[in-house]
């Protein structure tokens, strides 16, 4: 690719409720910044989400609303990026069938994304088949516009990885078609939840929302782990694995004062509680600005939809081009 060339790129998430911090940093922060130099296709995941909600359709519905919402508000253009659904989109399902000739089932269980997500849900030996082979799904995603950039979390390295090996895997039997796709990790590979023992996620309940208000931030924020050691003010405390720390460093502007905050903490003199006021106020500096333009956005949902719908038709004319090839090349444009 010469200089100055843009990318394109490929980004999205699960619509299986609102968006909360992990998210943000993990890869939403990439895509406002990213969007203005390259063209950005960011799809909602519904088809993905339902591998372990068949059952409940009616909330990967009411997610995907609540992702689009998400993703205007904080400064996502759809005048410049691309936002689509997609299952309205079928030729992504008709290349992960494809896909799905080229990997084997052992692969896909050794996947490390999956295996932890897997254990996460306690899914067993019961594993949705859909479930097990959503890599293979976000790979056609990502073939499909031909992307080369993919923002993602570090724990979502292993889904790359298994990408690259489908579209060598591809390549080489069918013939030069594809692109390989690079990752763009984000500087904060992963956030802690508020409860300090994993990752933010949904199904955790223990994740800080861009759509929280500011009360139940602050009750969250209260709630946080901290140096479990840190019993009085005056104790030393302990910076590093401190969740409230973590978050400092995601979203604190003032880098040298929050440096200096952490040397008064390590040496001891600040208790837990000034910490975390301190963090919500950063939070809510944040947030807030967030929250007022969602609001705004909410007020005519007729309107989002029609977003998603001109990205959707935009999506597709797209993934259309590249089935057509696809085909071609495995022989099997018949008519």
């Amino acid at each position: 690719m010469s200089a100055g060339t843009k990318k394109v790129i490929l980004t999205g998430d699960r619509p299986t409720g609102p968006l909360h911090l992990g998210h943000y940093v993990g890869s939403l922060q990439n895509r406002v910044e990213l969007q203005h130099a390259n063209q950005q296709y960011i799809i909602i995941a519904d088809m993905q989400a339902l591998t372990d909600n068949a059952e409940d359709p009616m909330k990967i519905q009411r997610g995907v609303l609540e992702v689009t919402l998400d993703y205007l508000a904080v400064g996502i253009d759809p005048s410049i990026s691309t936002i689509f659904v997609q299952s309205m989109v079928p030729e992504l399902a008709e290349l992960t069938m494809y896909f799905l000739n080229l990997v084997t089932v052992a692969r896909l269980q050794r996947n490390p994304t999956v295996k932890e997500e897997m254990k996460q849900k306690g899914f067993g030996a019961n594993v949705p088949a859909g479930f097990l082979m959503y890599p293979v799904s976000q790979a056609a995603d990502i073939t499909a516009f031909k992307a080369n950039l993919i923002p993602v979390g570090g724990d979502q390295l292993p889904m790359i990885e298994q990408t690259l090996e489908i579209v060598r895997r591809f390549n080489r039997v069918y013939g030069p078609v594809l692109v390989e796709p690079e990752a763009l990790v984000s500087q904060i590979e992963r956030l802690p939840g508020t409860d300090g023992q994993s990752k933010m996620g949904k199904s955790l309940g223990n994740a800080i929302y861009l759509s929280d208000p500011a009360d139940v931030i602050s009750q969250k924020v209260m709630g946080m782990f901290t140096d479990p050691n840190h019993l009085r003010a005056n104790d030393p405390g302990k910076v590093e694995g401190n969740p409230v720390f973590s978050y400092l460093d995601a979203f604190d502007p003032d880098k040298d004062a929050l440096e200096e905050m952490k040397a008064h903490y390590h040496r001891g003199g600040l208790g837990d509680v000034k910490v975390k006021k301190h963090l919500i106020a950063v939070l809510e500096s944040f947030l807030n600005p967030i929250r007022i333009r969602r609001e705004e956005f909410a007020k005519d949902p007729t309107e989002v939809l029609n977003v998603l719908r001109h990205g959707t038709q935009g999506a597709r004319t797209v993934a259309a081009q590249t089935m057509s090839e696809v085909r071609k090349a495995m022989g099997i444009n018949y008519f």
